[in-house]
């Protein structure tokens, strides 16, 4: 709307300057540059002195092209206005926009930054179709982000303020994911995330190894170091090459799509042993662990068949997303 208003305004400001120009050289019988200089004086009422002396019929023709270029002025300023008035309300209605999405999530996932790291997170949430809101500060990275996810939900604020993570619904969130650019900003974030809700799951990431021990006591669940992780995959990659190369293939494969997840155990399966539910089976997932209710961090690696299952555990399987949903739906 902005371009087709300027640009009809700019092909009235050349048709004023044609016809006035062309009036002079009629009505005064002045040279073209004299008239269009004199024309172009009128029209923006700059107030210098006449070019030539004006007769009579020359004064009436000046009084209706000073109108005419007051006029268009008016009409350009009310363009510009508009168009600045545009702007701000787009901005109000698209963050109104965004925040009634946001007020209608449960149990979504916050993520903190949309930098490289930021945008390679968005992009598995993503994938695997779970909701989310993005907090970032920096209109540039937003930019970036929408490159590479359209539809990404985005709330443009700091994350380190406490109403920008309330405005974000953290109070409904499922977790929290603090991958901002400095770790003191993550290690804010963490402590308070950790404030206002109390049993948010949070994970952060930490640059500096130093780093870690701090996000822990403010309050993440797990911290992920970079440095730390890239070190131990590429000495797997050497010492265990077949591993790896298995964990590429299920995680990253397009046609071998992987996933572990941790799926509770419901009255279904409650009071069975692993060789009864004949999980495998069933649903053609591979059980990895057992977390036993209750107590954080007890799991059962490679669990034997006579296992019994309790209300509360969680299976930790690795599978296809189909598999983990028809598990969820046979152990509810």
């Amino acid at each position: 709307t902005f371009l087709n208003r300027t640009a009809w305004s700019l092909a009235i400001l050349a048709a004023l300057l044609l016809v006035g120009t062309a009036g002079y050289v009629l009505i005064e019988h002045q040279s073209v540059s004299d008239s269009f200089y004199m024309t172009a004086i009128t029209l923006t009422a700059v107030g210098y002195e006449e070019v030539f002396e004006l007769s009579p019929a020359g004064r009436t023709f000046t009084m209706v092209l000073l109108l005419s270029g007051l006029s268009w002025m008016g009409l350009w300023f009310a363009n510009i206005t508009s168009f600045i008035v545009e702007l701000d309300l787009q901005g109000a209605l698209r963050r109104r926009r965004i925040m009634k999405q946001i007020s209608d999530l449960q149990d979504h996932i916050i993520v903190c930054g949309a930098g490289r790291t930021g945008r390679q997170v968005v992009q598995e949430i993503h994938q695997f179709g779970h909701d989310y809101v993005v907090i970032e500060r920096s209109p540039d990275q937003i930019e970036r982000l929408r490159e590479y996810v359209p539809d990404a939900l985005v709330l443009e604020g700091d994350a380190t303020h406490d109403q920008t993570l309330l405005d974000a619904g953290i109070m409904r969130a499922r977790g929290l994911i603090a991958c901002l650019s400095a770790d003191t900003d993550n290690l804010f974030v963490c402590l308070s995330a950790r404030d206002l809700a109390g049993g948010l799951t949070i994970v952060a990431r930490a640059y500096e190894e130093e780093t870690i021990a701090k996000l822990y006591r403010a309050g993440a669940d797990q911290v992920v170091s970079p440095n730390v992780s890239s070190a131990v995959q590429m000495a797997s990659i050497l010492l265990r090459p077949s591993a790896v190369a298995f964990l590429d293939i299920a995680t990253r494969s397009a046609d071998l799509r992987l996933q572990a997840e941790a799926v509770p155990v419901g009255e279904q399966l409650a009071g069975t042993t692993l060789a009864e539910a004949r999980l495998p089976d069933r649903t053609g997932l591979i059980v990895i662990a057992i977390k036993r209710a209750g107590d954080w961090g007890a799991l059962e690696f490679n669990p034997a068949g006579d296992a019994v299952l309790q209300k509360g555990d969680e299976l930790i399987v690795l599978g296809s997303e189909e598999q983990i949903d028809a598990l969820r739906s046979f152990a509810a």
